[in-house]
């Protein structure tokens, strides 16, 4: 077996990704583990094809030039002086706000596109043939979402932006790594975590149309992706040393903190403000006002909140400690997390879409119960 997995259970074991002799043997046919037969067998409840109109359709107008697709309280940075006095114009605000929709959108797809390279990467390591089939899976639904998301700002933009420095980091260290651990904490737990944030976010506020229908649809395999990443953790972290703990919980803390940090840095953003005649340095200087003067103790709130959902995936996961509590702390009112339970935001948006996806696939079919449990 490969090393550094920290494996703790023989289903996430893994072999080098040069080592295919290995599934050649024989005995790994016979040794197949159980544990994600109902996330594999779901896969048909929620099918989805982005390029049949019956399950949504990217030619349904909007119009972007005139229509804000996020309500103006949505966007912090129309809020400070120097920009609201700027952009006065209600179309320069609705150019700013959909521009801004544009650069989420562009986030999400190259999001999505680690998670297929990823998924992908996961088919050539896991030892265990229900791991690696779900695995694979997982690569089919993420190239879904690859599509539907080009197809999606081709329809509305035309074209992406770049994919943002920390983000490209992080999927390139985790698509790359020899490590299973960082994979599925990587991808599944803070990029997925990040993603159903955004998911839902997006989901309660954007006023397009088709902006909703493709979040909920994504989400109903998201909410699947996210269980195996639980199951992982389940497993293996109650069954870590206190040094191999140490080693999961610092490299997930300094992941979150790279993420959080590229989407809060305004200097990552001169290009945009550039783009509608603002001067960087005073919008720089307006944001690190803002901030001097706000309540010290202000945590993220909303269950939608993007950061706030990343750090309650962390925490359900067993991926935040005493040791690292103090630093998530800072951003979210962790006995308030703890008090809510396993339940994510994301999961009753993805249900409903999941009877959405039945209605179609199975017209006929006596209906399921609706879960999106693994175990």
């Amino acid at each position: 077996m490969a090393d550094g997995n920290i494996t703790k259970d023989a289903m996430y074991g893994a072999v080098a990704p040069d080592d295919f002799e290995s599934m050649l043997t024989l005995d790994r046919y016979n040794e197949r583990s159980t544990a994600f037969d109902k996330i594999i067998s779901a896969t048909h409840d929620h099918f989805w094809d982005p390029l049949d109109k019956k399950y949504i359709d990217f030619d349904e107008p909007f119009d972007i030039e005139n229509e804000p697709m996020m309500p103006e309280e949505q966007q912090p940075l129309l809020k400070l002086p120097y920009v609201a006095e700027t952009l006065k114009d209600p179309k320069q605000k609705v150019a700013f706000i959909n521009y801004m929709q544009l650069r989420n959108f562009s986030s999400i797809l190259h999001g999505e596109q680690g998670a297929l390279n990823l998924s992908a990467s996961l088919c050539h390591v896991l030892y265990d043939q229900g791991a690696q089939e779900y695995a694979a899976n997982q690569t089919r639904e993420e190239a879904r979402h690859v599509t539907a998301f080009a197809k999606y700002i081709k329809s509305r933009w035309g074209r992406p932006t770049e994919c943002g420095a920390a983000l490209k980091a992080l999927l390139i260290d985790i698509i790359e790594a020899p490590e299973v651990y960082k994979k599925i904490v990587g991808m599944q737990m803070l990029v997925e975590g990040l993603a159903m944030g955004a998911f839902s976010n997006g989901f309660k506020y954007n006023r397009d149309p088709v902006a909703r229908k493709l979040f909920q649809l994504v989400m109903t395999d998201e909410a699947f992706h996210h269980k195996f990443g639980k199951i992982w953790a389940d497993r293996t972290i109650p069954k870590l040393t206190e040094a191999e703990r140490n080693v999961v919980e610092d490299w997930t803390a300094h992941c979150a903190q790279k993420l959080l940090f590229d989407r809060g840095d305004p200097r990552q953003q001169a290009e945009i403000y550039g783009r509608f005649g603002l001067d960087p340095e005073r919008v720089v200087a307006d944001i690190m006002q803002r901030r001097a003067e706000r309540d010290k103790t202000r945590r993220f709130k909303g269950e939608t909140n993007i950061f706030r959902v990343l750090i309650k995936t962390l925490w359900n996961a067993g991926l935040i400690t005493e040791r690292t509590r103090s630093f998530y702390a800072m951003y979210v009112d962790l006995d308030e997390v703890a008090a809510e339970g396993d339940r994510m935001p994301g999961d009753d948006i993805a249900e409903d879409g999941i009877r959405y996806l039945q209605e179609i696939n199975f017209k006929d079919r006596a209906k399921a119960p609706i879960t999106i449990a693994a175990e």
